[in-house]
């Protein structure tokens, strides 16, 4: 993952201190996991540019490709996977709590 920029929220947003929002460039090769991680406080899009990910949530499973976006809610539980025979590559945009 490559961090390619962040805004902190707080002067930019009333009620948004101690956010963040984050851009970030995210690879994953053929056969790589990002493990189970939720979006409990950390809401997300993620916008694949190249190869395709699978997205698992509770017992399903859903393909994107490029041009697809991904919709990461509080509700959001799931892992992503590279089934296919290329690189995957995503730029993902979320807001989360400064670290």
């Amino acid at each position: 993952m490559k961090q390619l920029d962040t805004i902190n929220l707080g002067p930019e947003i009333q009620g948004m201190a101690g956010r963040q929002f984050r851009m970030r460039l995210i690879t994953v090769e053929p056969g790589g996991v990002l493990g189970v991680h939720d979006h409990k406080d950390r809401p997300a899009i993620d916008y694949v540019i190249q190869g395709a990910l699978s997205d698992h949530r509770d017992t399903e499973a859903k393909e994107y490709g490029p041009g697809t976006s991904i919709f990461e809610t509080k509700e959001t539980v799931h892992c992503v996977e590279n089934k296919g025979p290329g690189l995957a590559v995503v730029v993902s945009a979320d807001i989360l709590k400064q670290p």
